[in-house]
């Protein structure tokens, strides 16, 4: 057997655990939101960027999607806990410089944990590791791009790989996609290959467009929210407003996940009376506290139900669906005794929740990470779409799905064509604008690139944003296939993992952010972004960037393309980076429903693009009808002493960013190396709580023991055989090959582990935590999806 320890100071030594809050912000969070503002931007800095995040003049948050409301209905402070977190750590006054890179080895800056990685500053100067070096230097700009363009020209272009974060804007991600095309490969990962892939999967198939039905005033409107898999008290706090106007207009609230959140049992809202001193908000009628990856049956349960008292709107059934029949055979059948062992819940609960959609006339469905990420997760968006369709809510006002997205322009950079499976119009469009005829075949997706770089076949990775490495699965098996390319290249505001996960040569390239200001030839410039609804407004940040050797995204970009491949097809690189407005012209041509982009994208508060299931009750699918779909009711094979282990982030971070060390609301401070179990389940393990304890996964298709160390038991009120962990020092333990079918989308929300005692003591006594991947020739226990029935 062999080990591999990734020993790192995980600042766990001050870990305490107290009660789980039972409401979310009030005076709390805009105490915690002045300080940590205060603390990394000072008093003017603070000022100049709140004031203008979330404005029609202002910037746009990179926190999260959730849409603005109308611009004559903003508030002063029209941003959330998160939102000033993530303001704070991009406007960060301290500074990385070369002086910085030049005390710290590689090795030095990978013993450290995330969160220290992210308080050492902003990066002031492009960096280079040189083959065989062990430390970053400075480089100047025309160098750096000299050895991206020289390194891409020597290589196929299929070995090479472009990933795409949701902090780029539409400018500078339109302009990426269109490099790559030039150059010949359609290799274009994104952050949503690993987060809502299942989704737009799932809706392409069923609706004939991958996105929201609603917009913001549809959910203020809806007689019913129902909230599947998502915690929007910590991961887009600011859809608690939506939800507390929607409850003042009548609307019921469903919430279904395995964890009862604090944001919707009560909500504080900070900027009302009522919230900061008053009771504030009880926001859920109901929590369902599912098992995890018990959602496709329920939503089946509940099909059935609506179905035998004819709930059904069979006027838009009639008209607009194809294969209800079927469907209505098949939950017709389910079987409660099946149902109720795969969702933990009684049939007088599924009862309940059924009656609110029966009696509901509009219904809107949310979800986000808890569904996507799933072996079955496409089949359980569609179950939700079936719901959707069963009773017309498509179409019609204060109705229809709302897949709520994570990542602030990770829906625009899909418009834009960051995809490796683009439809065939879009490179139509980028033939008839551009001149030349881009590749055809699909590129590969996130875990296709960690396949091809750990066989040797893609050589060399460039990041826009993002932290690739810490935010993928299979840390172990990730890390080292990043180290087996000719050349890693990110572009980025902070240190982050991945900077230390290098090729042979790697580059880091820093970048301005929203924050700041993007003065180009032509003067001053503004990108735009694309929320969860379709809504594609301006943005434009306050400040001056942290160095004067910092460059744009569009600016970088261009400069590498020009390196790259010169004026092949007479593209005019330079002519783009001048004038952000010679972008939209092209995006205008291009992009589908962006006509006239320019004008409607400037325009306070933005446009919506077109949607023809919400428009129009059109749908693109291959039967021009919305389609049902028949799914297997399906669960993971859990053996005993094994729990069921989703990941999840804590209120303190955004993706892998880490803020702080503080999960409050439910009861966490001072680390995060902890995992929560029920009571029975600990029991029954002969554990309790405050136990440490290494958490081991075994996968059915490969040899590998994946091990997670010195983790600290939490007793929760979680169903029972189901657990949850913080990412990302949790993904050692998802399997690369472990995905959603179709979509391929990482299955991190149900991992079948087991816990045992810690084998290296516990954290803050002596050392500090570690992550583990053991490899040896273990007996394999089935974790696939298995019928019931």
């Amino acid at each position: 057997m062999t080990r591999t320890h990734d020993s790192r100071d995980y600042d766990e030594a001050d870990l305490s655990i107290e009660k789980p809050k039972t409401h979310a912000a009030g005076p709390t969070a805009v105490a915690v939101s002045m300080k940590r503002s205060l603390e990394r931007m000072g008093p003017v800095r603070t000022a100049r960027t709140l004031l203008e995040l979330n404005q029609a003049e202002g910037f746009d948050c990179m926190s999260c999607a959730w849409p603005d409301p109308d611009p004559g209905h903003r508030h002063a402070a029209e941003f959330c806990e998160n939102g000033a977190k993530a303001v704070a750590e991009e406007a960060d006054k301290r500074r990385a410089t070369p002086e910085f890179f030049a005390r710290h080895s590689i090795a030095d800056l990978d013993s450290h944990s995330e969160h220290w990685l992210g308080q050492q500053g902003r990066i002031t100067h492009p960096m280079v590791k040189r083959s065989g070096g062990t430390h970053y230097e400075a480089i100047g700009w025309d160098e750096a791009f000299d050895l991206i363009g020289e390194e891409l020209r020597s290589l196929h272009p299929d070995e090479a790989t472009f990933y795409t974060s949701g902090r780029a804007s539409n400018e500078s991600a339109f302009v990426y996609q269109l490099f790559v095309r030039a150059y010949g490969t359609n290799n274009l990962p994104d952050c949503s290959n690993m987060c809502h892939e299942s989704t737009s999967f799932a809706l392409q198939e069923s609706m004939g467009i991958g996105k929201a039905s609603v917009v913001l005033d549809d959910v203020y409107g809806a007689d019913l929210i129902i909230l599947a898999g998502q915690n929007p008290g910590t991961n887009h706090p600011r859809m608690l407003s939506a939800l507390e106007k929607a409850k003042q207009n009548g609307a019921k609230i469903l919430a279904i996940n395995p964890l009862r959140e604090a944001g919707l049992i009560n909500f504080k809202n900070p900027q009302t009376p009522r919230g900061m001193v008053g009771p504030g908000t009880d926001l859920e009628d109901m929590h369902l506290p599912i098992r995890i990856n018990g959602d496709l049956a329920l939503f089946q349960a509940i099909g059935k139900l609506l179905v035998e008292w004819d709930a059904l709107d069979h006027e838009f059934i009639e008209k607009y669906t194809n294969n209800f029949d079927l469907w209505k055979q098949h939950v017709s059948a389910v079987d409660w005794d099946e149902v109720e062992t795969v969702t933990g819940l009684s049939r007088g609960q599924i009862t309940d929740a059924a009656k609110l959609l029966r009696d509901s006339k509009a219904t809107v469905f949310c979800w986000a990470m808890g569904i996507t990420q799933h072996r079955n997760a496409v089949n359980t968006v569609k179950e939700i779409t079936n719901l959707a369709f069963a009773q017309g809510n498509i179409g019609k006002p204060n109705a229809g799905v709302l897949p709520v997205r994570g990542h602030s322009n990770v829906q625009g950079d899909r418009t834009m064509g960051i995809w490796e499976r683009v439809p065939k119009h879009f490179l139509d469009a980028l033939e008839r604008e551009f001149g030349f005829d881009p590749p055809r075949e699909n590129g590969l997706d996130t875990i296709d690139s960690i396949r091809g770089m750990r066989d040797g076949k893609v050589k060399f990775f460039l990041g826009l944003g993002g932290n690739f490495a810490q935010a993928t699965p299979d840390s172990t098996v990730t890390f080292d296939a990043m180290r087996k390319t000719n050349m890693t290249v990110h572009i980025s505001t902070k240190i982050n993992r991945s900077h230390l996960v290098t090729g042979d040569v790697a580059l880091i390239l820093p970048t301005k952010g929203r924050t700041e200001k993007d003065i180009q030839a032509s003067g001053p410039q503004w990108i735009s972004v694309e929320d969860s609804t379709c809504s594609v407004h301006s943005s434009r940040g306050p400040l001056d960037p942290p160095s004067p050797h910092v460059k744009s995204e569009v600016e970088i970009l261009t400069q590498i393309a020009e390196a790259t491949i010169g004026d092949r097809y007479g593209l005019d690189w330079k002519g783009m980076r001048d004038d952000y407005r010679t972008i939209r012209q092209h995006i205008s041509r291009v992009v589908p429903g962006c006509e006239g982009y320019e004008v409607n994208a400037r325009r306070p508060g933005g446009f919506v693009l077109p949607h023809p299931p919400r428009d129009s009750r059109t749908f693109q699918t291959e039967s021009g009808l919305a389609e049902f779909f028949v799914s297997p009711i399906e669960a993971l094979q859990v053996p005993p002493k094994h729990l069921l282990l989703q990941t999840f982030r804590s209120h303190d971070q955004f993706n892998t960013t880490i803020y702080g060390l503080s999960d409050r609301y439910r009861g966490i401070e001072g680390g995060r190396r902890v995992v929560f179990v029920n009571r029975g389940d600990i029991a029954e393990l002969g554990m309790k709580d405050g136990d440490f304890v290494d958490i081991t996964t075994k996968w059915d298709d490969d040899d590998v023991v994946r091990v997670a160390e010195n983790f600290r038991i939490v007793e929760y009120q979680t169903p029972k055989g189901s657990a949850a962990a913080y990412y990302p020092e949790t993904n050692p333990l998802v399997p690369l090959d472990s995905s959603a079918i179709d979509s391929n989308c990482p299955t991190s929300k149900s991992i079948v582990v087991s816990l045992s005692p810690a084998t290296a003591g516990s954290p803050g006594v002596g050392h500090g935590g570690q992550d583990a991947m053991r490899s040896d020739e273990h007996h394999k226990t089935q974790t696939e999806p298995v019928h019931l029935s």
